[in-house]
């Protein structure tokens, strides 16, 4: 079993059985080939239930997807995307948060301001991003480098991967609650085109706090709530078992999203996920970002701060009742 393999969710179960059955055969094959055509039946039929099971994935399977360990995170998207990044660092205020990575970039021959959220991708490196979890300290780091891209005249792509601000008591010490408040507030008004991206988990004001854009899009199986599944299911059921049934309740799945709003674009995944095939996943977000610069960068800067302020002002459906208790 390869090492992707060995990182199988429970609804791929099936589909690794398969190809381990394939994979022996194989090797049985090599010095007297007598399973031919058996092996060519379990290839056809492993993409007939590959098929069948990645079309019928539930909005919680759709969740462990955004956080399998090797789905391509910040860092592997400043890799692939990015020429000439150079990295900055700091608030100017407390320190550096490294679950935050931004700086100077060029993608597809746009020059502009990269801010991403970055959780790890080993033990090591996970504790050192905080598990993507942002501090007072990142948020300030981001707007920073937002502005600075303002003076620059420099569109800012932010992409989002978090399940949510780091809810530690040190955290509300140095003002979590602020530091997102304030973020909202200045990138309403942030004179640049702002393009976000969920390329993961899209949790609660963390992901917010860098995610007021003019244009969100989001990866086919990323998620943009809230709250976290779990976070939910504690609130309303003080149940986190019921995970699945609150995945579901929150509409947090992209094309549920896309219907009501909240996100501008669905950028397809390769099957089962981006990290079965990242390759074509960078190229997409790569097109993605480049497509909307164009677009975004002919609109005069008033239009633009109010289209953007009245697209997150309008989000949401709400009734009003009168005091004897009738909708209206």
């Amino acid at each position: 079993m390869t090492e992707e393999q060995s990182f199988y969710l429970p609804h791929e179960k099936q589909i690794f059985e398969y190809i381990k059955t394939i994979e022996h055969l194989k090797k049985q094959n090599q010095a007297n080939p007598l399973f031919t055509n058996e092996i060519r039946q379990l290839e056809l039929k492993l993409e007939s239930v590959q098929k069948e099971i990645y079309d019928g994935l539930t909005a919680w399977d759709r969740v462990l997807i955004s956080r399998h360990p090797k789905r391509p995170h910040t860092i592997d998207y400043v890799k692939h995307i990015a020429n000439d990044f150079v990295e900055l660092f700091g608030d100017r205020l407390y320190g550096d948060d490294t679950s935050i990575i931004g700086g100077f970039a060029t993608i597809d021959g746009v020059k502009c301001m990269l801010i991403g959220q970055e959780k790890g991708s080993d033990t090591e490196s996970r504790v050192k991003r905080n598990f993507g979890m942002v501090n007072p300290e990142g948020f300030r780091k981001a707007i920073r480098l937002m502005k600075l891209a303002e003076r620059f005249q420099l569109p800012v792509v932010s992409l989002i991967d978090t399940p949510g601000a780091y809810p530690g008591l040190e955290a509300e010490q140095r003002g979590q609650g602020w530091a997102i408040a304030h973020n909202l507030r200045e990138m309403a008004a942030l004179a640049t085109p702002i393009i976000a991206l969920v390329i993961g988990e899209g949790c609660s004001g963390g992901a917010l706090g860098i995610g007021v854009g003019d244009v969100v899009g989001i990866l086919q199986h990323s998620y943009y709530a809230v709250i976290s599944p779990e976070g939910c299911a504690s609130i309303l059921w003080k149940d986190t078992s019921k995970k699945q049934e609150a995945a579901t309740a929150l509409k947090l799945n992209a094309e549920q999203l896309l219907e009501l709003g909240i996100v501008d674009e669905v950028i397809p995944e390769p099957m089962g996920g981006a990290h079965h095939n990242p390759g074509v996943v960078f190229e997409s977000v790569k097109t993605f970002i480049s497509t909307q610069y164009h677009i975004l960068k002919r609109i005069p800067k008033e239009l633009l701060l109010e289209q953007r302020y009245m697209k997150f002002r309008c989000m949401g459906e709400f009734v009003e009742a009168s005091a004897a208790g009738k909708v209206s």
